[in-house]
């Protein structure tokens, strides 16, 4: 009995690893065949290496990348070694049980296989030979899901008329989606008058027939996509007086239950209830012939007649999570444990604890004032600027207010007073450098260890090297390997953290290069490629690394790669450190370089196998370091003051100011701006230039200019002036001692900018930009107290602070299961891990035991996040793909319109012309598709309030996005006026930010039930829907929505199954239980005055 039992066991394992073998096959080969299956375990089973399974698999004629082979090996030697004889002998009984039971179901399916083809084969001949043969069924009618020839006979712009072959007088419209597989415009584009088609019929209503070419072959006439049922649904069907139509159901790649028959029933927009007294309105008007039938909002343009509008309640459905756990997070989930905020400040009570939360909270009151004074003056304008042009007799001055409103010489862009002065007037800037470019090359501290260098590189497979900024490693280390040969062997590769400094590095380098940006020397960004075949030096960001890896991870187009800026320890850097490790044992001719600005080499070296460290001496001079005696609750003013100060007391020599983020930097340069105007024209002149990334290049690019004679400049700048960029000429250097950092909450699932304090490090590398070309001056606007106490020593790491589900993903695809024992140099923690993998769960990029879908590895082929690649996988499903493209890279480009100052109201109403009744999602795609219609035009954009550079911006975003479409064979359909697929799609990706109206005020998540209300800019501000999702939330004034799209809340349980359920009706649901009871107001008594315990004795 017990070697029965044992024997059971032993079947019911390997049974067990078979199966998930064949579900890694199907996932990653789309083959799941169960004999494969078998054969590979047994490969593996006698494989003791992935180099020695990988040749046993080549040896019997398979090839398997190598993550997969990895992936399946780990899965088989979950088995004992002892049990391979056994899996020998239940392969080969399996196989022999295979060859009887199932032999009779593959030649069925034979068959089956043949009838078809030889039914199909007499629907293209003699299609009446059928009419008689079939059983008394009336064929005088087409067919649902049939092919017939056919001949255009008309054409317009949104599709075609065709007329069929074998009915005379039947003719039916192939809309334009339904052409060809690819997003066609015109009709005209694919079909001529007159030209012989084949077509399928694919809806009938009535009369009326909807076609389709593109499921059609239109050579042979062969159906690609087969969807007809069984005679009775094609009856059914073909019936439209008959009510319990079966609809054709399908699951679509992106796991979502396709229904065939929703594409007509669900294209009408919702009907808005009407009134009791607006429907006798409108009746008596029809009446009375005073309105056209056809304007009554329930006409119906199909059937000729008015809809139906159903008056009963709409039930209530309850939402909510749930709580079931995967198997591969069983007790680990966010309902088993506690999940808190990373903690990112050292001293939460210390006094840069203090003044960060002040700063905060300024801002916020700065917006509430802005807001403020923006609604009183929009307030005191004219609402109807169309009246003074129709009344004969306005008001004194009425006529002129309108005419100031409705001017067409708009300004592009409404630039403050400070902006006009630094970039509206052409200033003469003093002259950079009287060097020439090979001069200042030979000027910098690495040229003259030049020769050491390349000896070190070519001694030793991986190379720590470390310099101060603007020592030349980021632009000289690249072209002293290619000058040295490393070129012939493949490309010099080179990563940066930011994308302003991987452009402006490129532009350098192909400048001492001798070439032109894009050709010998290029850069790489996320939506932007200017390289070229002859490319042998490439910039990249460290994401676009990432992807190359993705594709090709033995990088082999590559002989050198070179980390820059490694001491920002981004996502991308850590992720890449364990990476490049594995690689550089894989390929020992290749050569790994790690570079840094700070002093943190040993950790780096130990790190990388105690390699080496290349230590570049610096240049730079003296700096005095201030600090303040009493610890400043205002950095912001303090700042200010403290620039004004020098300007006004200091040598001659520029300043750098360091601030958090652009709406900081704006205010503070706007305050200067004021303050240095009420100081007269006998203080020397400071020229205001600010730095962070949302400027324009051309703007950026104003701080690398020397100050004029007798002038001076301030550079109010992000913490990308740390490292990134080096400015000549800062003599005066004021640190407040704060940055913002991306902050990930797992328990809200949200990511939020925090002012936090620095590192000790970072302070450091701030003071060391004072010091580049002359003694300088360091003012630290905090106690030399809080810097040894209240900073930590070095800043925390990206990868333990921020949302890992992009990371996870890209881990996953590459192969690497195993995430908590990944070789990380500073190692994520688990509750981000585990909060990740639950999110791609719920997304289904992962399967029950946390393994890749075949979903999940088509969402890690896109450069977008997990929800958004969700989203566009199941528009492709949904047959809305080209729509959301349009929406994403909309998305992608960040705020389209703009207010100026003078024209706010105006502005407003432009843009409440693309507003769409289904939320902001809509109204992306409506301002796109509007600005298509007129040729992509400039003037357009200008006459709108339109950014005509977000729109070329999204313009080359979806051009990218549709090249990787193409590359894996993707159809684009576009959904038409369809507006619920696209919702849908929406709904698909960004579940999670599900949020319903609260009785009270606003809205709560449904995820944590925080209350957050719907942004003023948005489309559906005024109307106040009762579910809707929303693309991210902002921590203004509130924690507002913004891009937000109403949805039906039943989508969320039929697009989210494993994230959310129906509630149960026999039981009180957590959120009523949740609900206060509110009395009515009384107008008599005190508030809560009906509480027992308010009243007397």
């Amino acid at each position: 009995m017990a070697a029965e039992a044992e024997d059971g066991i032993k079947k019911l394992e390997y049974f067990s690893i078979v199966s998930k073998v064949r579900t890694e096959l199907e996932s990653h080969l789309g083959c799941g065949d169960k004999i494969l299956a078998d054969f590979i375990t047994e490969l593996g089973l006698n494989a003791k290496s992935v180099e020695e399974f990988d040749a046993k698999v080549k040896e019997k004629g398979g090839e398997m990348p190598n993550y997969l082979l990895r992936t399946l090996l780990a899965i088989i030697h979950s088995i004992l070694p002892s049990k391979k004889k056994y899996a020998a002998e239940v392969c080969d009984r399996e196989y022999r049980y295979d060859r009887v039971s199932d032999g009779g179901r593959s030649n069925r399916r034979d068959d089956y296989s043949n009838h078809r083809a030889y039914s199909h084969e007499r629907d293209d001949g003699t299609r009446h030979e059928r009419t008689r043969s079939s059983g008394g069924r009336n064929f005088d009618e087409p067919e649902l899901y049939q092919v017939y020839k056919g001949k255009v006979l008309r054409l317009m712009d949104n599709g075609c008329f065709v007329e069929l072959s074998d009915f005379s007088g039947k003719e039916g419209l192939v809309h334009v989606s339904q052409i060809a597989n690819r997003g066609v415009a015109n009709a005209n584009e694919e079909v001529k008058h007159g030209q012989d088609v084949y077509v399928k019929v694919i809806s009938v209503s009535g009369k009326k027939l909807s076609l389709s070419m593109r499921d059609v072959d239109q050579n042979t006439g062969k159906d690609l996509l087969r969807l007809r049922k069984s005679t009775e649904d094609d009856a059914l069907r073909t019936n439209p007086s008959s009510g319990n139509s079966t609809p054709i159901v399908r699951k679509g790649l992106s796991g979502i239950t396709i229904v065939e028959d929703d594409n007509n029933s669900s294209s009408r927009r919702p009907l808005k209830r009407m009134s009791s007294p607006e429907k006798w309105e409108a009746k008596q008007l029809i009446a009375a012939g005073v309105l056209d039938v056809r304007e009554y909002p329930t006409f119906d343009e199909e059937g000729d007649g008015l809809l139906y509008q159903e008056e009963r309640a709409e039930e209530e459905l309850e939402i909510e999570l749930n709580e079931d756990e995967p198997a591969f997070l069983q007790g680990q989930s966010r309902f088993s444990i506690d999940m808190s905020p990373v903690k990112i400040f050292k001293n939460p009570e210390g006094s840069l604890s203090r003044a960060a939360a002040l700063q905060s909270a300024l801002i916020k009151e700065r917006r509430e004032v802005r807001d403020q004074q923006q609604r009183t003056m929009l307030d005191s304008i004219p609402k109807d600027l169309n009246r003074p042009w129709e009344d004969p007799m306005p008001e004194t001055g009425e006529r002129h207010l309108a005419q100031e409103l409705r001017g067409v010489g708009l300004s592009a862009y409404d630039m403050p007073e400070w902006k006009k002065d630094a970039y509206g007037k052409a200033l003469t800037f003093g002259q950079r450098s009287k060097l020439s470019i090979q001069d200042q090359r030979q000027s910098l501290p690495i040229y003259k260890l030049k020769k050491e260098l390349i000896q070190s590189v070519h001694d030793n497979q991986v190379l720590v090297v470390i310099g101060e900024t603007g020592s030349g490693k980021t632009t000289q280390v690249t072209q002293y390997l290619a000058e040295a040969g490393y070129t012939t062997r493949g490309k010099i590769g080179c990563t940066q953290p930011r994308r302003v400094a991987t452009t402006s590095v490129a532009k350098r380098v192909a400048e001492e290069f001798g070439c032109r940006l894009g050709e010998e020397v290029g850069y790489s960004i996320r939506f932007e490629d200017c390289t070229g075949p002859e490319t042998v030096i490439k910039y990249m960001t460290e994401g676009m690394l990432l992807r190359e890896i993705l594709v090709d991870e033995n990088l082999s187009q590559y002989s050198v790669i070179m980390l820059d800026e490694a001491h920002e320890r981004t996502i991308y850097t850590d992720l890449l450190f364990g990476l490049l490790k594995l690689l550089v044992k894989r390929r020992p001719e290749l050569r790994f370089i790690v570079t840094s600005a700070t002093l943190d080499a040993e950790k780096f070296s130990g790190y990388f196998f105690n390699c080496n460290i290349f230590t570049i001496p610096g240049r730079t001079f003296p700096v005095e370091i201030l600090y303040t005696k009493q610890p400043e609750s205002d950095y912001l003013d303090a700042s200010l003051i403290t620039v004004l100060q020098i300007h006004l007391t200091e040598p001659e020599g520029d300043i750098l100011l360091f601030l958090t983020g652009q709406e900081e930097i704006d205010h503070a340069c706007q305050s200067l701006y004021e303050r240095m105007k009420g100081l007269g024209k006998n203080v020397p002149e400071l020229i205001i230039l600010p730095v962070y990334s949302a400027l324009p290049s051309e703007m950026q690019s104003r701080i690398f200019e020397p100050a004029p004679l007798g002038k001076r400049k301030v550079v109010v700048a992000t913490n990308i002036a740390e490292a990134s960029l080096t400015i000549d000429g800062i003599f005066y250097v004021i640190d407040p001692g704060f940055a913002k950092q991306n902050v990930y909450n797992p328990k809200q699932g949200l990511d939020s900018l925090v002012i936090t304090p620095i590192s000790q490090a970072s302070a450091k590398q701030r003071a060391g930009r004072a010091g580049r070309t002359g003694p300088g001056k360091c003012y630290r606007l905090y106690t030399e107290s809080a810097y040894r106490n209240e900073m930590s020593p070095t800043t925390i790491p990206e990868i333990q602070r921020i949302n890992l589900g992009t990371t996870t993903l890209n881990m996953k695809a590459m192969g690497i299961n195993d995430l908590l024992y990944f070789d990380f140099m500073d190692p994520p923690s688990p509750q981000a891990l585990i909060s990740a993998m639950e999110q791609l769960y719920s997304l289904g990029a992962l399967d029950e035991e946390g393994l890749l879908t075949k979903l999940g590895r088509k969402m890690a082929e896109f450069p977008l996040d997990p929800p958004l690649s969700k989203m566009l996988l199941a528009s492709v499903d949904l047959g809305c793909s080209d729509e959301i493209l349009t929406i994403i890279a909309m998305i992608q480009t960040g705020n389209i319109f703009y207010r100026p100052r003078e024209k706010q109201a105006q502005a407003d109403q432009k843009r409440a012309k693309f507003f769409q009744p289904e939320g902001d999602h809509l109204t992306l795609l409506a301002v796109y598709e509007a600005w298509k219609a007129k040729k992509f035009s400039g003037p357009w954009c200008f006459e709108n309030f339109i950014q005509s550079r977000s729109l070329r911006k999204a313009q080359d975003v979806r051009k990218q996005l549709l090249t990787i479409m193409d590359r894996y064979k993707l159809d684009v359909v576009s959904a038409g006026k369809n507006f619920t697929k696209i919702r849908k799609a929406i709904t698909a990706g960004f579940f999670f930010h599900a949020a319903r109206k609260d009785p009270q005020e606003g809205y709560r998540t449904i995820v944590e039930n925080q209350p957050v209300y719907i942004h003023p800019s948005s489309a559906i501000f005024q109307r106040q829907p009762d579910w809707v999702i929303y693309h991210e939330l902002v921590m203004t004034t509130k924690e507002y929505m913004r891009e937000v799209t109403v949805i039906d809340p039943k989508w969320l349980v039929e697009l989210a199954p494993r994230f959310y359920k129906s509630s149960d009706p026999t039981k009180m649901s957590k959120r009523k239980r949740q609900e206060r009871i509110e009395p009515l107001y009384d107008r008599y008594h005190e508030p809560n005055s009906w509480r027992l315990s308010k009243r007397r004795a």
